[in-house]
């Protein structure tokens, strides 16, 4: 609106100019990761930059790669992106209940996931990459194939990298359950001191907590509805429940919810 239109050659003109000014900023967006799908930060995102995400499947990849290390055996970048495309199908519809739990398939594919990992760690990578030990550890919870010791294999690559309270209560908690309670007291010590002032005496209790019943929590007995049930409280404070009900003995009658007594693990 600043030019003068009215002659056909200066229309040409401020048209090629307006082409060429919307291409500049086109490949300028795109090069910065802006309104491309380039940007994010994470090890999921960047693997999911050449299928997509939101529910991509990564099939491609993973027989890609599987190629690869039967092939080259010692192929240490291969058993990486192998480990990484295997969990990124593994948080996929179908390898996920609603409350985000794997499914048998999702636990297919966490095994599959934790023998290339730990194919990876055998080649003696300097150093490990942290951030795919950061998504490993979580497939070794209770939920999924529960090896607390596996867990504390990857955390301690984690924390050398990335120093926070959140991974070393997990590290301390993993060690606990994996009855290593030097390592577990040593991690629960650095998360406490990390921790803000405010959250420290609570993680502290926690972190006891899992030491005193590394098998899974304390367990208490309720009675509801002329039923027992047995719950167990985890290290976060919330309470889950242990087993199924049974009928109250018929020595009297119960009704409402009463607490009993601890049968500690």
């Amino acid at each position: 609106m600043l030019f003068d239109l009215r002659g056909r050659g200066r229309r040409n003109t401020v048209r090629v100019i307006y082409i060429g000014l919307a291409v500049l900023i086109g490949v300028g967006l795109v090069g910065f990761g802006v309104g491309g799908g380039f940007g994010g930060g994470g090890i999921l995102n960047s693997a999911s930059n050449n299928e997509g995400s939101g529910g991509a499947s990564f099939s491609s990849k993973i027989a890609k790669y599987e190629k690869i290390v039967k092939r080259e055996p010692n192929n240490v970048a291969a058993w990486e992106n192998l480990a990484k495309n295997l969990l990124h199908e593994a948080g996929n519809e179908g390898y996920v209940t609603e409350s985000g739990a794997p499914t048998a398939k999702g636990k297919e594919l966490y095994r599959r996931a934790s023998q290339a990992w730990i194919a990876y760690l055998s080649l003696n990578p300097h150093p490990p990459n942290a951030e795919l030990a950061q998504l490993v550890y979580r497939i070794y919870g209770e939920e999924g194939l529960n090896e607390p010791a596996k867990a504390v294999q990857a955390l301690n690559i984690v924390v050398a990298k990335r120093e926070s309270a959140s991974y070393y209560a997990q590290l301390a908690e993993f060690a606990y359950k994996a009855h290593n309670t030097g390592l577990g007291d040593l991690a629960s010590e650095k998360a406490v001191k990390l921790a803000p002032a405010s959250e420290r005496s609570r993680l502290q209790t926690e972190l006891a907590e899992v030491k005193k019943y590394p098998n899974g929590g304390q367990i208490y007995t309720t009675t509801t509805n002329g039923k027992v049930y047995k719950i167990r409280k985890t290290a976060n404070g919330t309470y889950t429940s242990v087993g199924t009900p049974t009928p109250v003995p018929t020595t009297g009658t119960t009704t409402g919810t009463t607490t009993g007594t601890t049968t500690g693990k």
